[in-house]
């Protein structure tokens, strides 16, 4: 099956009240095992490609284990660029067949963001790809309060309603990567963990309001840093603090019905793989077989995408819709 249009995996993802699981991919072992979990899952996914990415493992091999997943499996598969930070870098991968590019200018003034996002927008609508924007910062922590009385703030970090509508209006973006709480790494949260459901569910309402419809919002830093698999890196000679924290999986339920449609997950799958390849050095010092320990790993990415597209995203069965 050729690579399948964002946008078509967006309507019936909506349409079916599940989320897309948008999965980042480094090196072969990762991409086996998220196709094969979809795969016997028959779950529709998105394969995504940072910056960083493309750096370690070079995009020429990247796109050709791509091609060789896509040609090998049955299930609808995109390919997303994860947090371009450039026109440039976005107008390369567009060139290169990617269905859907990011461009992040969240770090950026209003303005300045709307500027990088609508010039994004228009080259990559003339080739055929969708666009998502983002606005607020991931900085986690409950970073943002809001006014007295209940209102957002406006100059805060988190995603403010009314702007999220001015944002998608100027720009033509086809998804909004939202600020409700959620960060990168295996850090999250300091004291109780929890996304800002309630801003998520005005910001949704806002753009319906505006005549926007049912319009896909993208959750970034939405891994929820397992205990168990932290706890099992630590066993076999890891070091992660214990105060690791990450989104719960119920708040990722509760964003997925209110509208989040695409829910990235990365830091997850490294910690899955992490602890996999400690436990057979761990277990075996004088391993020294790549295939033995990426083979462990591999299975527990495996084990955990299968976990988060039946049980949080719900997209298992819907590969076909």
């Amino acid at each position: 099956m050729p690579l399948t249009h964002t946008k078509d995996l967006f309507a019936k993802a909506l349409k079916g009240k599940y989320a897309l699981g948008a999965f980042n991919v480094n090196n072969m072992e990762l991409l086996q095992a998220i196709i094969e979990a979809c795969e016997e899952e028959k779950a529709p996914v998105m394969l995504q490609i940072s910056k960083g990415a493309r750096q370690y493992a070079n995009p020429v091999y990247l796109k050709k284990l791509i091609e060789a997943a896509v040609s090998l499996s049955n299930i609808p598969i995109a390919v997303h660029l994860d947090h371009g930070d450039s026109f440039e870098l976005c107008k390369e991968c567009i060139d290169e067949g990617f269905t859907s590019v990011m461009i992040d200018g969240s770090h950026l003034p209003f303005d300045k963001n709307v500027e990088i996002c609508r010039r994004v927008v228009e080259y990559a609508h003339k080739h055929n790809c969708v666009v998502e924007g983002e606005l607020g910062e991931l900085v986690g922590a409950q970073f943002d309060e809001g006014e007295e009385g209940g209102g957002y703030s406006a100059g805060g970090h988190y995603t403010h309603p009314e702007e999220a509508v001015k944002f998608v209006k100027m720009t033509g973006v086809d998804s909004l990567a939202v600020a409700i709480g959620n960060s990168h790494g295996a850090y999250k949260f300091k004291g109780e963990q929890h996304l800002d459901l309630e801003r998520l569910k005005n910001i949704k309402k806002a753009l319906m309001d505006a005549g926007m419809g049912d319009y896909p919002l993208v959750l970034h830093g939405a891994s929820s840093v397992p205990k168990e698999l932290a706890q099992e890196i630590n066993k076999y000679g890891g070091k992660l603090g214990e105060d690791t924290a990450g989104v719960p999986e119920a708040d990722i339920e509760v964003a997925r019905r209110v509208g989040c449609t695409k829910v990235n997950i990365d830091t997850d799958l490294r910690l899955a793989f992490t602890a996999g390849v400690r436990k057979v050095l761990s277990e075996n010092p004088k391993e020294f077989d790549p295939r033995k320990y990426l083979t462990a790993a591999r299975a527990k990415v495996k084990e955990l995408v299968r976990h988060k597209i039946k049980d949080v995203l719900c997209c298992a069965g819907h590969a076909f819709d």
